[in-house]
């Protein structure tokens, strides 16, 4: 494939497959999103936009370029929840505490799900940081195509 248009399909690819296997993960094996899990895919969203954009939309490149840093911004965010993970630095405290009170007899209730502890893990990598490798190199990888001619 030549440079752009394989940096046009990553672009729409990758946020899909990862967006894809976020939802897997939690409507499949029960992983539910804590609310850095939700930061982590806002950005996912954008990009599928700009990949959509990219293909049907005039200035192919400039929305590659911007799907690309949107799929950056979320493995960025992914670093930063891996690291609240992994204990290497605090995260939001609402997030990562447990809040004051919890109905546990109401069956509408979401299910309480921290973001300082890992629900999955695979090699001593958690989601967020899987997250994190994918879009970053994925994004690196997009931009590195769109600026081949």
């Amino acid at each position: 494939m030549a440079g752009l248009t394989l940096a046009r399909t990553l672009a729409l690819a990758i946020p899909a497959a990862l967006l894809g296997g976020a939802y897997i993960s939690e409507y499949g094996f029960g992983l539910y999103p804590c609310e850095m899990c939700w930061w982590q895919r806002w950005p996912h969203f954008a990009a599928l936009g700009f990949g959509v954009l990219a293909f049907v939309a005039p200035g192919p490149r400039i929305w590659t370029i911007l799907a690309a840093i949107a799929i950056i911004t979320s493995g960025l965010i992914g670093a930063f929840h891996a690291g609240v993970e992994y204990g290497w630095w605090e995260g939001i405290t609402g997030c990562a505490s447990l809040p004051s009170s919890i109905d546990v007899m109401d069956p509408s209730a979401a299910p309480l799900v921290r973001c300082d502890v890992a629900p999955w893990s695979l090699f001593g990598i958690s989601l967020a940081g899987y997250n994190f490798l994918f879009s970053c190199l994925g994004g690196i990888a997009i931009l590195v195509s769109s600026a081949k001619k």
